[in-house]
């Protein structure tokens, strides 16, 4: 038994192992957050295994139904979706809040009878604020936006898979397709929110700590459909959010990015390699740091309904919404932890 014990102090040279005391409501985040990360990483897989299992077992005449009920339902992610109040409402997100901790900053009143888009900025590894924001009640939207109802844009291929396309609907997850942000935006009678992370799975290329790298300069579709339908165009800035992971360098140039960006292309999927924490340890693992998320939802800019909107119009909006984010961002970095030098590196 002597070489385990040279050994294992040579670990915990470089592993930072969790304290074994810790109160209760600290293991029932991590918990939390653990469920969440497993949500994003592996559970459309395993939603797609179970499928596959029940369809060559005795289970396949549900799994026929389901499929026949998956067909007839197939519009629906791009039709505003199937929220529950239940799930939104769960306690586990409360502790998922808690972790980090996540605040939602309310700048200006938004009138329930509009309809709005928010781009959210940056879009991170894993969109931790805009879920925890938009896809739940944690951070308390409802009271502090009463009347509007958030709907978060994910891409239209995750609302493919068996079972795992219900479950992230009853957060309020739509298709990021056109026609389901135009479905949003032209209900009448307004208080509609779509939520865009406008950067999109190639800025999540950029996040790891300390970067304030944007995609945006070309980024246009969501000023158009805005000015298609009138919505209000809101910049939403998630302070800390490119603080949650550590990720493999990848600049430029490099192999790993090319490889990332190629893949990116064929699947529309970014495959950043992050890392930050364990459950039991500090030094490695897929469960984000504790670092604090403040999502600044900023002040509406007012938008002429234009059915065809001409490029220059767009482009006039396009300059009006990077100023107001820049703005918000400006006002905003000091109060949470960002140094006066830094600013947004816009591309």
């Amino acid at each position: 038994g002597g070489g385990g014990s040279s050994a294992s102090p040579r670990l915990a040279m470089w592993v930072r192992f969790a304290p074994l005391r810790l109160p209760f409501r600290r293991r029932l985040q991590t918990a939390a957050v653990l469920q969440w990360v497993f949500s994003f990483l592996a559970l459309a897989q395993c939603c797609l295994g179970l499928f596959v299992l029940l369809l060559l077992s005795e289970g396949w005449a549900l799994a026929a139904f389901y499929a026949a009920w998956l067909y007839l339902d197939r519009h629906t992610p791009a039709r505003g979706g199937r929220r529950s109040a239940w799930v939104r409402a769960w306690p586990v997100w409360r502790h998922f809040r808690d972790y980090f901790p996540i605040t939602l900053v309310k700048v200006a009143d938004l009138d329930p009878r509009r309809n709005y888009v928010f781009g959210f900025h940056p879009h991170g590894v894993l969109v931790a604020g805009a879920f925890g924001n938009f896809c739940t009640e944690a951070t308390g939207f409802r009271a502090l936006f009463p009347g509007l109802t958030p709907h978060l844009l994910m891409l239209p291929f995750w609302f493919r898979v068996p079972f795992f396309r219900d479950y992230i609907m009853s957060g309020g997850l739509v298709s990021s397709e056109k026609a389901s942000a135009s479905y949003l935006l032209s209900r009448e009678g307004g208080g509609q929110v779509a939520v865009i992370a406008v950067g999109g799975p190639p800025e999540a290329l950029e996040a790891r700590p300390g970067a304030f790298t944007l995609q945006i300069l070309s980024r246009k579709g969501f000023i158009k459909m805005a000015l298609q339908h009138g919505a209000a165009l809101v910049p939403v800035f998630s302070f800390g959010e490119n603080e949650l992971f550590n990720q493999v360098p990848n600049p430029e140039g490099s192999l790993l990015r090319t490889v990332q960006e190629r893949l990116q292309k064929a699947l529309g999927l970014a495959l950043p390699l992050f890392h930050a924490r364990g459950v039991f340890q500090y030094s490695f693992g897929f469960l984000p740091f504790r670092r604090p998320i403040h999502t600044v939802v900023g002040a509406p800019i007012s938008v002429p309904r234009t059915p065809n909107p001409s490029r220059e119009a767009i482009d006039q909006l396009h300059k009006i919404y990077l100023e107001s984010l820049v703005q918000l961002f400006e006002d905003h970095k000091v109060q949470f932890g960002v140094p006066e030098n830094k600013h947004l590196n816009l591309i």
